[in-house]
């Protein structure tokens, strides 16, 4: 039953708690791109250029894997499937309450990981459609 549980809730929750426990101390003009920003490391490039790797682009790049895998449970026609498709749906339902609602969540980062969630949801439902159509279609009368 763990395998219902939308992995997309993973880089959500980590952004809840670096906003929440992190931005106390941010300058609230900034929003949350004041604790987002902050550059984690820096890795040199062979160009001679200085790539800096911030704590949203390391949310999002663990979104964007995240994603992928939701995206390939999606392909599966178990029973389970569907409880993940409505709890994708109620993340995206509090993801999207939280960016319009709470000021620590109105930034770019957390669109993404939105509009992740919501293609997650999204995918989730249309192949579910397609293969329940594909199976309604091979039943001849």
């Amino acid at each position: 039953m763990l395998i219902a549980i939308p992995l997309l809730i993973v880089p959500v929750m980590i952004y809840n708690l670096v906003i929440l426990l992190g931005g106390a101390g941010a300058d609230p003009l900034l929003g949350p791109t004041a604790v987002l920003g902050e550059v984690l490391f820096r890795v040199p490039m062979t160009s001679g250029a200085v790539w800096s790797i911030s704590i949203g682009d390391l949310i999002l790049f663990l979104s964007l894997i995240l994603l992928f895998v939701e995206l390939l449970k999606s392909t599966s026609s178990q029973r389970v499937a569907i409880v993940n498709h409505a709890l994708s749906m109620a993340l995206f339902v509090v993801c999207l309450v939280e960016f319009l609602l709470l000021p620590g969540f109105a930034g770019s980062v957390f669109f993404l990981i939105l509009t992740m969630v919501l293609l997650d949801v999204l995918a989730g439902f249309i192949v579910t459609i397609i293969a329940s159509r594909r199976d309604f279609d091979m039943n001849p009368r």
